[in-house]
């Protein structure tokens, strides 16, 4: 650890002016030698350097919606070469290059911030050792050698011996004590930030090495900073500890209100969006604007919470319009099908009609002299026909029925006639 602090001595006096100057005003107000104006001190330059990495988080984030819009594709070769895994990654390393995506982006704040880290570890380094380094002088070396941060020393660490850790005014137990607990602390952060990222703003309808390779961290990273941590300095572990709850609080923030589209992340918070808007019957935030927007631009290709969103729109009497607005509908609402496509209403169907009515040729109305016919036998008696005259030649008959056209051949009886 010592030879990799020392490849960043470049950046030592900077790192260690800044802390100096934070110092000077928690001194003014704690005290210089206590542990509140070197902690505070140093949990400032966390601060600060996170401030500075804003940028770089907002291409992170960029970056990661980009390879978001690649899922569909990404799909496509998944399913196309599930049986090749060799020819998938070879797909997928060829569509990144094409699209000019990194699945590599989001540890880029870990690895801008690591010269920062490494510095400060070689500062408290100098620190324990009782040597002057960047801007510390004689003076604030011994005052830094004094502070205390709940009794363990500021450069002590959890694998010292208990004659090094009694050099600096301390006891073993209390050292071993204050790094454990901080570890433990440091560890936990960071799996649960992985774990949130993974749990809950994931599209898990597409699996990519990305995704398990976020899953594979998930479970590393912890592992590593327990490794590593009981070889920190006190104040090392402060840096971390304080880098770690930005990060998980830095998280948190984008995905309540810019989550992941197809993560249960998206789910709830197109649902708070549903009844915000609802409720309001506009778009009030900018934040609010770009969401909606990108989804009307999707059509086709909205996953199923955005079709949601839309319907209850629908159902409100609101349309989403194309520059992120919400505005009164004034077509009826029309459903979205589950391809992204608008179904027109369906048409009502008639009523069916009952067996009675079909036979009385429907409902009559009361205004409607126009009689109905009846199918039903009537039950009055009819006028008797007439016997038919015989012919008093035989077989007459049959060649005069030939000759008006009639089918020759054995005829149906006719019905008696009524009498």
């Amino acid at each position: 650890m010592d030879t990799i602090a020392s490849l960043f001595s470049f950046i030592t006096t900077p790192v260690s002016w800044v802390i100096v100057q934070f110092h000077t005003v928690y001194g003014a107000i704690f005290g210089p030698d206590t542990g509140w104006a070197w902690g505070l001190s140093i949990v400032s330059l966390v601060i600060l350097i996170r401030i500075c990495l804003i940028p770089l988080f907002v291409k992170q984030i960029k970056a990661t919606r980009a390879m978001q819009t690649l899922q569909p594709e990404m799909k496509k070769i998944q399913e196309r070469y599930k049986n090749d895994k060799q020819r998938q990654s070879e797909e997928m390393m060829k569509l990144y290059k094409e699209s000019g995506t990194n699945p590599l982006s989001s540890c880029l704040p870990i690895l801008a911030q690591s010269p920062f880290f490494f510095a400060l570890y070689h500062v408290l380094n100098g620190i324990a050792s009782g040597q002057t380094i960047g801007v510390i002088n004689q003076s604030l070396l011994e005052s830094a050698q004094k502070a205390h941060i709940f009794g363990a020393p500021l450069a002590a660490k959890f694998t010292d011996g208990a004659a090094k850790v009694e050099s600096l005014g301390a006891s073993i137990t209390d050292v071993r004590v204050v790094t454990a607990i901080m570890i433990v602390l440091m560890s936990a952060s960071q799996f649960y930030t992985q774990r949130q990222l993974m749990t809950k703003n994931v599209d898990t309808t597409v699996k990519t090495p990305f995704m398990q390779q976020q899953k594979m961290l998930m479970y590393v990273f912890p592992v590593m900073f327990a490794v590593f941590g009981i070889n920190f300095p006190v104040g090392v572990l402060v840096y971390w500890l304080t880098t770690n709850v930005w990060t998980m609080g830095q998280q948190m923030y984008v995905i309540h209100n810019n989550p992941t589209p197809g993560s249960k992340a998206q789910a709830a918070y197109l649902e708070r969006l549903t009844k915000h808007v609802t409720s309001h019957g506009k778009t009030r935030r900018r934040s609010e604007k770009t969401i909606v927007k990108a989804i009307v631009a999707k059509g086709r290709d909205r996953n199923e919470f955005e079709r949601k969103f839309i319907n209850a729109l629908s159902k409100a009497g609101l349309a989403a319009e194309a520059d992120g607005t919400v505005v009164k509908s004034e077509s009826p609402a029309a459903a979205v099908s589950e391809d992204g496509t608008t179904a027109a209403p369906r048409r009502q169907q008639p009523k069916r009609q009952s067996k009675a009515q079909r036979q009385s040729g429907g409902p009559k109305q009361a205004d409607d002299p126009t009689p109905t016919t009846s199918l039903e036998k009537s039950d009055e008696p009819q006028d008797a026909k007439p016997a038919a005259k015989q012919d008093p030649k035989p077989g007459t008959g049959n060649r005069s029925k030939a000759q008006s056209g009639q089918r020759k051949g054995p005829q149906r009886p006719k019905s008696p006639s009524k009498k």
